[in-house]
């Protein structure tokens, strides 16, 4: 029991870690955004906003606990960045962006006819790629267009989200190592792009 209980202890303190980690992932994003130096690609955002909020709940309709703070905050943070891009972001109407909304659309659909939380969870997580995939596109094509500190927090996040799961559970770990794999394929991108830049 004492295991048990120093176990729940951990798991709480690597909950709390990722919901201070992916908070203050924002914090340079947007100062980056309002000196110019950041242009957030919209559909990213606002894909990432729509369908973090059904990742929180159906996590938390699976029994997550600590774990919820990397989902919670992170959906908030999204949901703000989209609103701030609409005035110094890009993208939003490109045909790829458009294919992304569609599979948005289609994964709210099927979430809404299962009304099964796993089901939503990996439809959600797919089409919560397609907007990893439009921002690492962004960023191959305008590498100096994000925040690399910003990257590094979030993908510090996910490994903590997932050390607050504190259980070999395929269901609650999904998100945040889903989360700590397409942010670092992000970092990569930007990195790997800036070096390119440079020639």
């Amino acid at each position: 029991m004492y295991q048990s209980l120093n176990l729940f202890m951990f798991t709480e303190y690597f909950g709390y870690i990722s919901g201070i980690l992916i908070l203050l992932s924002f914090v340079p994003y947007l100062f980056s955004i309002f000196t110019h130096r950041t242009k957030p690609e919209r559909a990213s955002w606002l894909i990432w906003a729509l369908l973090g909020s059904i990742l929180f709940w159906t996590q938390l309709a699976k029994g997550a606990g600590s774990s919820l703070w990397l989902p919670g905050v992170q959906t908030i943070g999204d949901l703000l960045i989209f609103i701030v891009s609409i005035k110094y972001g890009i993208g939003g109407f490109l045909k790829r962006d458009i294919i992304a909304f569609s599979f948005t659309i289609m994964a709210l659909v099927l979430w809404y006819i299962t009304q099964e939380p796993a089901v939503a969870l990996f439809i959600a997580i797919l089409i919560d790629a397609s907007g990893g995939v439009l921002t690492i596109m962004k960023s191959l094509e305008y590498p100096n267009s994000e925040s690399i500190i910003s990257w590094v927090l979030t993908v510090l996040a996910g490994l903590f989200g997932a050390l607050a799961v504190g259980q070999w559970n395929f269901i609650l770990l999904a998100f945040p190592i889903y989360i700590f794999l397409i942010c670092s394929a992000i970092l990569g991108s930007v990195i790997w792009a800036r070096k390119r830049s440079l020639g």
